[in-house]
């Protein structure tokens, strides 16, 4: 991509990140060097790419964001709702894309001082043709991936029907923004933002065999059939994306509730959320009941009539101090009960193995490697060729 639109683009996009308080200061610095690593390359196609799905899935999260602020409820104790995404979050949604642009800029880079060795050829001469390089149809499945997985988790949120969750051989409903709980309206959601990022993809992809502006490489002109197929197999893969999301999550990331309001509990970041501990609250109860038997059952100071029983005196913590309240959301060492010993946050659904993030890069890495292999395999196009100019 030329520098002259490269850097104006970069320096718009960090603007807006800023002004808009989309991304956190890191969040920024991850997502200046993103857009860098894509406008290395030679085509203006992956750099786009990122612009479209960052400009659309901010858009998207700001959709009703007031309502969707009263749907789950943040850990730090706030309401709940997307807040400015952190560089691990960029990362999870980039990080590959990023690295597949590095590789194919670095692929056209070789083919070019391979076959023109004693001409000055621009890096981005070569048209993209029908069982073409595989690492740009991995590029695309990437964001249409991705997109689709932010319009499905963004939309389909505030479907009017309940949530039901994809693990479940019953379906069970569950809270909205519970991992892996999915309606009609967010698959519909994912469909349209799979459906944005190819459409924009086929805007800027130079196709051979068209007016390329001196693109040159072999392959004849794209059919209308050919085109359809590629469309609609990248669309429907993207969309595909936003349910293994949801298989994902259901499955290795565990879903929290709080107990008074039945609703979801968020982590900042998409990172983990604790739930109380059960099997610690009823020890120390049952610790606390053990004690007290044993007080009363010793006699001090008297005999017979005049004896006088002592009484246990309960121990002083978060739990029966009147000094602290324990709803508080400010108090970090608050009690895990209200006091009742019964726990303020319970596991309702999913393994407690993976974050919200990694559960997001796990899908795109997989959605873009898949799409590399089913490329490869109706192309009759060998693997290896991603490893070749």
């Amino acid at each position: 991509m030329k520098p002259i639109i490269a850097v104006p683009a970069t320096l718009g996009l960090v603007y807006r990140a800023y002004s808009h308080k989309s991304l956190t200061p890191l969040g920024i610095f991850a997502a200046a060097l993103t857009a860098t690593a894509h406008a290395i390359h030679p085509w203006n196609l992956p750099f786009v790419l990122l612009c479209a799905f960052f400009l659309a899935g901010t858009r998207v999260t700001k959709i009703k964001a007031d309502i969707k602020a009263g749907l789950t409820l943040n850990s730090q104790g706030s309401g709940g709702g997307e807040g400015p995404r952190t560089h691990v979050q960029v990362l999870a949604n980039s990080l590959m894309a990023s690295i597949l642009t590095l590789l194919h800029a670095y692929q056209l880079h070789t083919r070019r001082d391979t076959i023109f060795t004693h001409r000055e050829v621009p890096e981005g001469s070569f048209c993209y043709k029908w069982g073409g390089d595989l690492l740009v149809v991995g590029i695309i499945a990437n964001y249409a991936a991705v997109c689709a997985d932010t319009f499905s988790s963004e939309l389909g949120i505030l479907s009017r029907s309940t949530p039901r969750l994809i693990t479940s051989f019953s379906l069970r409903k569950v809270p909205r923004g519970t991992n892996g709980g999915v309606t009609l309206w967010g698959l519909i959601a994912g469909f349209l933002g799979s459906s944005i990022i190819v459409a924009v993809s086929f805007l800027f992809l130079p196709f051979c065999g068209e007016d390329t502006s001196g693109k040159i490489g072999g392959g004849g002109s794209w059919t209308i059939t050919q085109k359809a197929t590629l469309a609609l197999g990248l669309t429907l893969w993207g969309t595909l994306g936003s349910l293994l999301d949801s298989f994902l999550g259901g499955w290795l990331q565990r879903s929290v509730r709080d107990v008074r309001s039945g609703k979801i509990v968020e982590g900042e970041g998409g990172v983990r959320v604790l739930a109380s501990s059960q099997d610690t609250d009823s020890h120390a109860h049952d610790h606390y009941e053990k004690s007290a038997t044993d007080a009363k059952a010793k006699i001090l100071h008297g005999e017979g009539g005049k004896a006088i029983e002592r009484q246990p005196e309960p121990a002083k913590t978060e739990a029966n101090d009147p000094t602290k309240d324990p709803y508080d959301p400010k108090d970090k060492h608050r009690a895990s009960h209200f006091g009742d010993q019964k726990p303020t946050r319970v596991a309702v659904s999913g393994f407690d193995l993976l974050d919200n993030n990694d559960v997001n890069f796990l899908m795109a890495f997989t959605m873009s490697v898949g799409a590399i292999v089913g490329a490869g395999w109706y192309w009759n196009v060998p693997l290896d060729s991603i490893l070749r100019a």
